[in-house]
C-alpha cells in the first residue's frame, strides 16, 4: 500500500522528513527519482506500497513503466507525466533500469494558499474517471524537467515568497496536464434533466472511496439516490436514461463494481470485509453482483 500520510511517505521510502517544513501553509517537497529508487536499494526494507493517499503527486517519469492506475494499465514508453490524487490509488512499476526524472509532493492546504483559490478536486484533470497519465515526447519533457529543476533550486533558496513561487510551478504542471487532455465537448443548454444528471454523478462519486473495512456505503440503491436529490425514483431513472445511456442501477453498480476491483487488487481486506463496506449483507450476494459484472468470482479476479 502507497503510504497515507506525508509521515508515512518519509517513513517508508527511508527520506528524511524536513522538521516544520512550511507547516503554517501546508507541506510540499520535491525528489529525484534516480535518488529514491537509490536509497530504496541501500535500504531494501524500504517499499513503496500503495494506498490512497492524504497528499498530491505529480511525476515526470523517464524511463520504461507499466503504470497501474485503479484497476487500468497503460505501458509507458519513454516519458509519462503523472498526476496522483488522494481519491485513486496508483503505481508505476520500471520495466528497465534505466529510470529517471522528478516527483512532487503536496497536501492540498498548500495549494488552499493560491490567489486564484484554486480547488485541486474540481479541476478538470480530476474529474472521476479521468485517468490522468500522459505519454510525452522527449522535447516535452525535457521542457518539464526545467520546470522540476526551477522548483528544486527555489526550494533550497532562502527567498521569502519562495513558496508562492513554488505554487505557481505547481499550477503550471496542473495547467500542463489539462492542455494534454482531450477538449471536452461543450453543453450549450442546461436543462433540468441536465442539472439532476450532473448532482447525480457528483453525489454517486461523493461515496467513494471507501478507506476502511468499517466504513460502509451510505448510498446503495436506486430510491437512496432519488430521496436524497428530492425526486421520484422512476423520473430520476429516466432522465439518466436519456442522458448517458443507461439506468440509475446500471451507474451505481458500474461504481461499485470498479470500487469493488480496486479493493480486491489493493487491500489486504478480506471478501467479508469488502462486500459489507460496499453496502452488501451477505457475501454470497456480492460474489453473485461481481461475477455478473465481470464474469469472474472476486477471488478469482484478486489472484
Amino acid at each position: 500500500m502507497e503510504p497515507k500520510t506525508i509521515e508515512e511517505f518519509y517513513r517508508d521510502t527511508a527520506l528524511q522528513m524536513p522538521e516544520g517544513l512550511n507547516k503554517e501553509i501546508g507541506h510540499f517537497n520535491l525528489f529525484e527519482i534516480s535518488s529514491v529508487r537509490a536509497r530504496l536499494k541501500r535500504n531494501p526494507s524500504a517499499g513503496m506500497p500503495y494506498n490512497r493517499r492524504a497528499y498530491y503527486k505529480i511525476s515526470l517519469i523517464r524511463g520504461r513503466n507499466r503504470a497501474e492506475y485503479a484497476d487500468k494499465v497503460i505501458d509507458i514508453e519513454q516519458n509519462a507525466l503523472l498526476f496522483a490524487t488522494p481519491k485513486v490509488p496508483y503505481h508505476y512499476v520500471p520495466q528497465d533500469e534505466n529510470q529517471s526524472g522528478y516527483f512532487c509532493v503536496f497536501t492540498a492546504d498548500f495549494m488552499v494558499h493560491t490567489k486564484t483559490g484554486v480547488v485541486l478536486d474540481d479541476l478538470p484533470l480530476f474529474r472521476p474517471g479521468c485517468v490522468p497519465i500522459f505519454q510525452l515526447t522527449d522535447d516535452q519533457a525535457d521542457k518539464l524537467a526545467l520546470l522540476y529543476e526551477k522548483m528544486h533550486l527555489e526550494l533550497s533558496s532562502d527567498y521569502a515568497f519562495k513558496y508562492d513561487l513554488l505554487r505557481t510551478y505547481v499550477l503550471e504542471l496542473l495547467h500542463y496536464g489539462q492542455k494534454l487532455q482531450p477538449a471536452p465537448a461543450q453543453q450549450f443548454t442546461h436543462s433540468a434533466a441536465t442539472r439532476i444528471s450532473s448532482l447525480f454523478v457528483e453525489l454517486l462519486e461523493r461515496q467513494f472511496p471507501i478507506e476502511s473495512p468499517h466504513q460502509k456505503l451510505g448510498l446503495r440503491t436506486a430510491n437512496d439516490y432519488a430521496a436524497r436529490l428530492a425526486v421520484h425514483v422512476n423520473h430520476l431513472n429516466k432522465v439518466l436514461k436519456e442522458q448517458t445511456g443507461k439506468t440509475t442501477t446500471d451507474l451505481i453498480g458500474s461504481r461499485v463494481v470498479q470500487e469493488a476491483k480496486i479493493l480486491l487488487k489493493q487491500t489486504d481486506w478480506n471478501v467479508s470485509e469488502i462486500a459489507y463496506s460496499l453496502g452488501f449483507d451477505e457475501v454470497a450476494h456480492f460474489s453473485n453482483f461481481f461475477k455478473k459484472h465481470t464474469t469472474l468470482a472476486p477471488l478469482v479476479f484478486r489472484a
